[in-house]
């Protein structure tokens, strides 16, 4: 009896062990690189939290690379004046000139102004496939889930329960479906693109600014490895009626740039999937 009970007890432990680890996101799951720090909130979850000051600013980056999988994260964005400063939520495979990479970039406003959220997929190079809304809330004033979910057959863009984009896969177009990618998130200085076509630089006088990252959450293939037992719920999901009409509510009301609206970026004709969506 008493060996059971030692061995329940045992079980129990290490099964605690592995709810308090789980709470320790940023460093079971990533590196750090510059200005990172983590604490705690008062409900013991972990928050992670990137400033970006004149000299440096700083992200995180898993320490997995991932083939597909669905990617969320809680952040809290700079509040008011945050012109010029770029927030990102993003998949890459690296930095070389074929590189795959899917992007949630939150471009910094001018106080009183929305705070554009840039989406953006590349596929063995070739990027250019930007979708920017204008964020309908305030994301400074509380916490909001962004999800990326990455399948063979389309990458589906959400703002907590709301799907706004679906990239989809067309047999005869790059995709980005060969490359593992890293999970980042990044806090930079984008003055020379982010706020209105970087008219308005970051005012280094109300530095430094921090974004706060919570509850981040992975369900995903490994590269090289398995898929996780939830796999199946992501894995071949693409967007059912009531999602493709939250896409077409997004891009009535909150769109501010389609890439396959822009005739001077492609005077050649535009990318072949913008006739087909």
């Amino acid at each position: 009896m008493a060996k059971w009970s030692h061995l329940a007890c045992l079980a129990i432990a290490v099964a605690l062990l592995q709810a308090v680890s789980s709470e320790h996101w940023l460093n079971d799951d990533f590196t750090t690189d510059g200005n990172v720090r983590a604490d705690y909130d008062a409900s013991g979850q972990q928050v992670a939290m990137i400033s970006l000051n004149q000299q440096s600013g700083g992200g995180f980056n898993s320490k997995q690379k991932y083939l597909f999988g669905q990617f969320s994260i809680n952040m809290k964005l700079i509040p008011g004046n945050s012109a010029g400063t770029v927030s990102c939520f993003y998949l890459s495979s690296g930095d070389d000139d074929y590189h795959d990479e899917i992007d949630m970039e939150f471009m910094g406003n001018s106080s009183g102004q929305p705070v554009v959220l840039n989406t953006n997929v590349w596929a063995n190079g070739d990027g250019k496939k930007e979708h920017q809304f204008d964020l309908w809330f305030d994301p400074a004033a509380d916490y909001h889930t962004y999800t990326i979910i990455w399948n063979p057959e389309n990458i589906i863009f959400k703002v907590d329960d709301n799907v706004i984009r679906c990239f989809k896969r067309y047999a005869d177009l790059a995709y980005p479906n060969s490359k593992p990618m890293s999970v980042h998130a990044t806090l930079w200085d984008g003055s020379y693109w982010a706020t209105e076509k970087g008219a308005i630089p970051i005012d280094w006088s109300q530095g430094p600014y921090t974004v706060s990252y919570q509850s981040y959450y992975a369900d995903a293939c490994v590269s090289g490895g398995s898929c996780s037992a939830g796999s199946d719920s992501w894995m071949n999901q693409q967007p059912d009626s009531a999602q493709w009409g939250t896409i077409a509510w997004a891009e009535k009301n909150y769109m501010r740039y389609d890439y396959c609206q822009d005739g001077w970026r492609f005077p050649q004709g535009f990318p072949g999937e913008c006739s087909r969506n």
